[in-house]
Order: C-alpha cells, then sequence, then structure tokens
C-alpha cells in the first residue's frame, strides 16, 4: 500500500499548484488593495463593500443565478422524458441513443457555442433568449445521461411487483420509478446548475455584450479592467456561493438514497 501511495504524491503536488496556489492568490488580492507591494500589504474589506454597496453588482449576481435555475428547470423538464424514453427501448437501440446524445460533447463547448452564435444570428430573438438556447443546449447532455444512468440501474423486478400488486403505469411511476431516479436528477442538476451560474463565454457570445453575468463581470476586472483585488473579490462571493449550492444538492443526494435503504 506504501508504494501506491506514493504514486499519489505527484498529483497532491500538481493540485496544490493548479487549485490551492491560485486560491490562496484569490483570496490574498480579495482582501487588499489595489497597487500594493508584497511587503506593503494593506488589508481591507472594501472590495467586498463595493460589491453589495453598488446595486449594479447584486442586480448582475441574482440575474446568474436566476438563469442558472431556469436553465436547470428546462434541462429537467427535457432531460428526465428523454433519458425515460431511452431507457425504455432496446440494449442496442439504447447504445445508437446514448452515442448521439454524447456525440456533440466531443467537440469543444466554444466551437458549439460559436455554430449557434451563427444561427441565432440570423433570427430575430431577445438576447436572453440566445443565451437560454446555447445554455441549454450545451448542458442538457449531462442531465440526460445522469437520468438515463439512474434509470437503467432501478430493477426491473419492482417495476414487475407494482404491476403484480396492481399499480397502473402511472402509479408504477410516481411511486416506484421516479423516487427512485431521483438521485440522478440530483446529480444532473449539480453538472448544470454550477457551471450556468459561472459560465461567461455563452453569455457573451450569444448575447452580444448586452447581457451580462457575473462570469462576464469577473471576466472584465482581470482583463479589460485590470482590477485584480475587486475581480479576486467578486470570485470569492461567487466561489462560496458555489459550495453553498453543493452543500445544499449533496444534501438533497443523500435523501433518496437514504429512502432507497
Amino acid at each position: 500500500m506504501k508504494s501506491f501511495a506514493r504514486l499519489v504524491r505527484p498529483y497532491i503536488v500538481w493540485a496544490a499548484i493548479m487549485i490551492v496556489l491560485p486560491m490562496l492568490m484569490i483570496v490574498l488580492y480579495a482582501f487588499t488593495k489595489q497597487g500594493n507591494s508584497t511587503l506593503t500589504l494593506q488589508f481591507t474589506f472594501e472590495n467586498f463593500a463595493r460589491f453589495f454597496s453598488d446595486p449594479v453588482f447584486p442586480t448582475v449576481l441574482w440575474r446568474s443565478l436566476k438563469m442558472a435555475f431556469i436553465t436547470t428547470l428546462i434541462c429537467i423538464a427535457i432531460g428526465y422524458p428523454v433519458a425515460y424514453y431511452i431507457a425504455r427501448q432496446h440494449p442496442n437501440k439504447q447504445s445508437i441513443m446514448v452515442l448521439l446524445i454524447t456525440l456533440p460533447i466531443w467537440i469543444n463547448m466554444l466551437v458549439r457555442t460559436y455554430a449557434w452564435r451563427g444561427i441565432l444570428s440570423h433570427l430575430h430573438m431577445a438576447a436572453e433568449l440566445k443565451v437560454y438556447v446555447g445554455m441549454v443546449y450545451n448542458f442538457l447532455p449531462f442531465m440526460i445521461l445522469e437520468v438515463y444512468t439512474a434509470l437503467c440501474k432501478i430493477d426491473p423486478a419492482l417495476i414487475t411487483a407494482a404491476h403484480d400488486l396492481g399499480a397502473d403505469d402511472r402509479q408504477t411511476f410516481r411511486k416506484v420509478i421516479l423516487p427512485l431516479s431521483l438521485s440522478g436528477v440530483v446529480s444532473g442538476i449539480t453538472l448544470v446548475f454550477l457551471p450556468a451560474v459561472s459560465s461567461f463565454f455563452i453569455p457573451k457570445f450569444l448575447g452580444g455584450g448586452r447581457y451580462v453575468l457575473i462570469g462576464n463581470l469577473i471576466e472584465d476586472y482581470f482583463i479589460t479592467t485590470g482590477d485584480w483585488n475587486f475581480g479576486s473579490a467578486v470570485s470569492l462571493i461567487m466561489a462560496v456561493i458555489i459550495l453553498i449550492s453543493m452543500f445544499v444538492i449533496r444534501k438533497l443526494e443523500k435523501q433518496p438514497a437514504e429512502r432507497e435503504d
């Protein structure tokens, strides 16, 4: 076991350099003033006070949360029936359908978004609606695959037992299939909501710069404005919100598992 434990050390070093160190730098920038040298750091809460005192920034944050929430609901509404339909097909058909679902994922998300930019540019649609189209298109396959996996894990004997006890198809779905597949729905929410709330290039490309989300705000302050301190503060606020969301989703994921046990 010790020899195998040594193989983990390079990954620990890589994670420390690529993940932990940048996060520490973001925390340092977030709590310091702009223009400080390394030896004369002045810690402050002005960056966070600026975010919450200006009504524009909380509005952008609320818009990002709302868009991620609606995108997740749309993905559930579309993804669950599609996953349910695939799960009821013959195994050979299932493989082909899953391949068709995963095929677009093989193409870089940036390229796919550019393709939708060309398609939607010929349509007279609101910028917000175009962003929703791009969000749903890019994140829908993850919802479908997670729900499909959960549906495939359901023991067919449970469905047969439900029919033997007098339950019709609707009752079987509501009392057996749906509760047992909720773990897949919760996992799909994780894979849709978290990247959607922090997405920046989808609203940038499809919204034409007229629909700004929190990811665009962070990008602007790091790249365009050069105010790394305020950009780090916004990033840290976003990181806290994502961690809270992950905690809530994790709690929701445990509940179906406890019912199943």
